[in-house]
């Protein structure tokens, strides 16, 4: 029965003929590759579809908004923007990957045109057909040289995570956007999946909606020999209007250092946004790895 149940789920929530998104292939190229600038603005955002929620009641009064469009949702959009255009590298959760909820408007797609993001990925994770496709999303002012997505296990089907890698092939930053499931049993289970994905790599940073703590993250989940460091300070994000749980985070590898972060007092979602600024470590920019970019560009 727990089998049949399983399989009737899967179908309904997972993707049925989905595809990711990203920027045209021809304009990809001329992107540039990671700046020679020491310094990467990063920001991650869930932004709720675009809906506004400033107490409570609204996941009530205007839930009828996550199946159908509202005249207001645009103009929330265009007030993200505004605030995206100010960062490198914006990790996005909780975004429509082009339905009738938001107008049939790739909001991924939407963001990255109005904020002035060359490169843009969609992933989506579950597809409603034409009532909500919710998606993941990457935006960011340089080429990756390498972007993969990946399913996150789960017994009800539609969490992702996307991988960017960044700079040197040999010894690349690792991005790993993700929105983790509610339950500590599904976190964990999928935080096991990220560690393998991340095991190796030097510099990763892991951005997004975790709904779970840094603390227990970093002391107790399957990442916590990961040598990650969270945001210094208190950063409560949720829910917007009076911040009490810390859900959403950037968290880096020791190799990189931050130069500025906190909580970004923006209260258009129900979550607040995580930016971060990190500089590169020294490595990258000795003679010989300088060289090295010149060749990735070639590639």
């Amino acid at each position: 029965m727990y089998e049949r149940l399983k399989y009737r789920i899967n179908r309904i929530l997972a993707p049925l003929e989905a595809v990711s998104r990203r920027a045209d292939a021809a304009l990809i190229e001329q992107i540039p590759y990671l700046s020679e600038s020491r310094t990467i603005r990063l920001l991650t955002y869930n932004i709720q579809v675009g809906i506004s929620t400033s107490a409570y009641r609204h996941y009530l009064t205007r839930s009828w908004q996550h199946v159908l469009p509202h005249k207001n949702r645009k103009g929330n959009l265009d007030k993200i923007a505004a605030l995206l255009k100010d960062y490198d590298v914006v990790a996005l959760q909780e975004v429509d990957g082009g339905s009738l909820r938001s107008g049939f408007i790739n909001q991924v797609e939407y963001l990255a045109m109005a904020a002035d993001f060359p490169f843009w990925y969609q992933q989506l994770n579950r597809n409603f057909g034409p009532i909500a496709k919710h998606s993941n999303g990457l935006l960011s002012k340089f080429r990756p040289i390498e972007v993969t997505e990946y399913t996150l296990p789960s017994l009800i089907p539609g969490r992702g995570v996307i991988v960017a890698k960044y700079g040197l092939k040999e010894d690349p930053i690792v991005l790993v956007i993700m929105h983790l499931s509610l339950s500590k049993a599904a976190q964990n289970t999928q935080l096991h999946f990220i560690r393998d994905l991340i095991e190796g790599y030097q510099h990763v940073i892991l951005m997004g909606d975790m709904n779970t703590h840094a603390e227990s993250i970093l002391h107790d989940s399957p990442i916590k020999s990961a040598g990650l460091v969270p945001l210094p300070g208190v950063s409560h994000t949720f829910p917007s209007w009076s911040p009490e749980k810390a859900l959403d985070h950037i968290l880096v590898s020791r190799s990189l250092e931050i130069k500025k972060a906190g909580v970004v007092a923006f209260p258009v979602s129900d979550h607040l946004p995580i930016a971060l600024d990190v500089r590169l470590p020294d490595s990258y920019f000795k003679p010989e790895n300088l060289a090295d970019k010149e060749t990735n560009k070639q590639a």
